[in-house]
């Protein structure tokens, strides 16, 4: 349980506000503890101190043997010394007659924290529920919530491991406060960001965008002498670390252009590079950086090892600018936290991992967050056998690469459609047409269509916009959504030879080329396509699913088993889920395990992007298991939505090889009658 949810189900500070609560405990700065409204006087000891911030911000009981651990360096009776701490805690946060806040069970030690404002929890809370719907007024009291670095004046040379954690979790909220500062600069009244600008430089000396924002304040408000001292300092600084600093002198440049009222107009043939920023940003993609993955025991080339193999599978891929690992080493070589590094190479993603052995196992966590909030979209744990490394490695690497994929494409889609229309990039358009396209909607076909051709309007280059393109097209032939199938067949085979001639190394449009061969009965030169789209990226999902259908229809069912099993493997919570249950069921027909395959088709049904063809799969399924009155209940809510629907629109549709289309039009017989 995260800090955040254990704040929400406990009552503590997420959506308390300050003064609200009868205990406050204050972690953002120096320690402070207030009750009513009345300040509490805190016991000397750094370590009953340090106890107290630990198992305030710890979202679950802990081992009394882990906070040993935490807090002393070999005493003779850590466990007596621990006992002291928790009885100086009681004295602090307990308020007679209520019981007590301090929570013992079995071994562990744990804080009850209903009723409680803490402020770390309560800024945690609020950038993961999204800082974009808050008002600046609760913005700015988010920020002033920050009276200095987490636990100020707590660092001990004798409590080190406490000093990693320590030094984690301020890296952590630092993060937090810079992603409020940048919301607050980018909504507020620009006659009043210079304050919020210059703590967001404190914190981020090295972030270009902060400083470009604080040379345009400048300009903007005619203070040119300033700006320019500024953009010396600046430009000193990065030059000491050896770091990019030509943007800024840009920057300057254009703030001053559209601020000094007597510079001259500059025609377009004269414009600067910065002229060409417009183009430039509709020919963005998403960015994403992977640090080098910690090793609690060591540096390790083993975690680096892991970390190389989600980098070369995420740029496999091909669909993220992904920051090379020679200069994500470098950084953490230089010492740079990962957050730091993450808004220093201006990526829009983070991944961030940690690596231990204990007692012969293998531990691995792995995070992604939104760089500009700080908002964790997916973490998980893997724990294996230190023997199954190897094994383990690859499988997990795999994972990895996959989840991180879909949920960046998911916040993609996310941020897409809630941009109005004529404010979309090429990235943008492509990511609201695929938001419309997992849908499998007739119209919302049609959105997508003209998504995708927006995004090629500006940039024609985009690779995946023509692959998108070229699947909305055959699903108007796959669908029966188009009066003239074949021509939309041919347009799809157009566009997917679009986007070879954009990028002939993107799994994505080998992918949809091999559909448009299908569509044209060229089963062969379609395996083919899918080979390829494998061979250039294993992780890359929809080929290995596109490869069981086409298998499950007329080529080898066992191998559309093998590699819808793949698929969901790799992928288990990908939007195409129901097509790859589908293509399983499809295949188990063929082998006549109709049991089996009428479950695995209403799992198909049951998903609910699952379009009509698959709940057809499922009715015909069910009709073959000997389940009749099921099968026709399920017919008979295909035809509210299609009235003309029967085997024919199906088998025109799947293209069954003659043996299973004889079958199916055998039990259809029963089914939809």
């Amino acid at each position: 349980m995260t800090t955040q949810s254990r704040a929400m189900q406990d009552g503590t500070s997420a959506g308390t506000r300050a003064g609200a609560a009868p205990l406050q405990l204050r972690l953002l700065g120096p320690l402070r503890v207030t009750r009513d409204a009345t300040a509490i006087a805190l016991p000397a000891s750094r370590k009953v101190r340090a106890l107290l911030g630990y198992l305030a911000m710890t979202a679950q009981p802990v081992p009394r043997s882990q906070l040993c651990d935490l807090l002393w360096d070999g005493p003779n009776d850590p466990r007596g010394e621990l006992r002291w701490c928790l009885s100086r805690i009681r004295a602090v946060i307990d308020a007679p007659p209520c019981s007590s806040r301090v929570e013992t069970q079995d071994d562990s030690v744990g804080l009850r924290l209903d009723n409680t404002c803490l402020d770390a929890a309560e800024v945690t809370a609020a950038v993961q529920g999204g800082l974009e719907h808050l008002p600046q007024d609760e913005l700015h009291r988010l920020a002033g919530l920050f009276a200095g670095e987490f636990l100020e004046g707590l660092d001990a040379d004798r409590m080190p491991a406490f000093n990693t954690w320590l030094m984690a979790q301020r890296r952590h909220l630092r993060g937090l406060r810079v992603a409020l500062l940048e919301q607050i600069v980018a909504h507020g009244d620009a006659s009043a960001t210079l304050p919020w600008l210059e703590q967001w430089q404190q914190l981020m000396p090295f972030d270009l965008r902060v400083h470009e924002k604080l040379l345009q304040t400048l300009a903007r408000q005619g203070r040119f002498a300033e700006g320019e001292a500024h953009l010396q300092a600046t430009v000193r600084l990065f030059e000491s670390e050896e770091l990019e600093h030509r943007p800024l002198r840009t920057a300057w440049q254009t703030a001053r252009q559209r601020s000094h009222p007597v510079l001259p107009r500059i025609e377009p043939a004269a414009a600067t590079p910065a002229a060409g920023l417009p183009i430039l940003e509709s020919m963005r993609r998403a960015s994403i950086a992977v640090m080098p993955f910690r090793d609690s025991n060591a540096p390790s080339s083993i975690a680096d090892w892991l970390t190389t193999d989600v980098i070369v599978r995420l740029a496999r891929l091909r669909s993220l600018l992904v920051i090379s690992q020679g200069t994500t080493l470098a950084l953490r070589d230089r010492w740079v936290s990962p957050e730091d590094a993450a808004r220093l190479l201006n990526v829009d993603y983070l991944v961030n991992g940690s690596f231990s052995r204990q007692n012969g196992r293998l531990g691995i966590t792995v995070e992604l967050a939104e760089t500009r909030t700080g908002r964790i979209l997916w973490t998980e744990a893997f724990d294996r056998k230190a023997e199954d490394a190897l094994l383990a490695f690859d499988e997990i690497g795999s994972s990895v690469a996959d989840r991180i994929t879909n949920e960046v494409d998911a916040a993609e889609r996310r941020h897409a459609i809630l941009k109005p229309p004529a404010s979309l990039t090429a990235w943008e358009a492509y990511h609201r047409g695929m938001w419309h396209f997992y849908r499998f909607d007739r119209e919302e076909n049609r959105k997508a269509q003209q998504c995708f051709e927006m995004a090629l309007q500006l940039d024609p280059t985009f690779s995946r916009a023509h692959a998108g393109l070229s699947f909305t097209h055959y699903q108007n032939a796959f669908q029966g959504w188009a009066a003239d199938r074949a021509q939309e067949a041919e347009r799809a085979y157009a566009t997917a030879s679009q986007g070879l001639m954009a990028d002939d190394r993107d799994p994505a449009v080998h992918e949809v080329m091999g559909r448009a061969l299908w569509l044209r009965d060229q089963l062969d030169g379609a395996l083919t396509e899918l080979e390829t789209a494998i061979d250039l990226s294993p992780n890359f999902v929809p080929g290995h699913y596109t490869f069981s259908f086409f298998h499950c229809l007329a080529g080898d069912p066992q191998a559309a088993i093998t590699a819808s099993d793949h698929s969901r493997e790799i992928s288990p919570f990908d939007p195409l889920m129901f097509a790859m249950l589908a293509s399983r069921a499809v295949a188990l027909l063929r082998l006549k395990r109709f049991d089996e395959a009428s479950d695995w088709a209403l799992r198909a049904a049951a998903r609910p992007n699952a379009h009509l063809h698959v709940q057809a799969l499922s009715a015909y399924a069910l009709g073959l298991a000997d389940r009749l009155s099921d099968a026709k209940a399920g017919m008979a809510r295909i035809r509210k939505h299609w009235p003309s629907y029967n085997v024919e629109t199906y088998l025109s549709a799947m293209r069954l090889a003659p043996e299973g289309a004889a079958m199916v039009r055998n039990v259809a017989r029963r089914v939809d009658a």
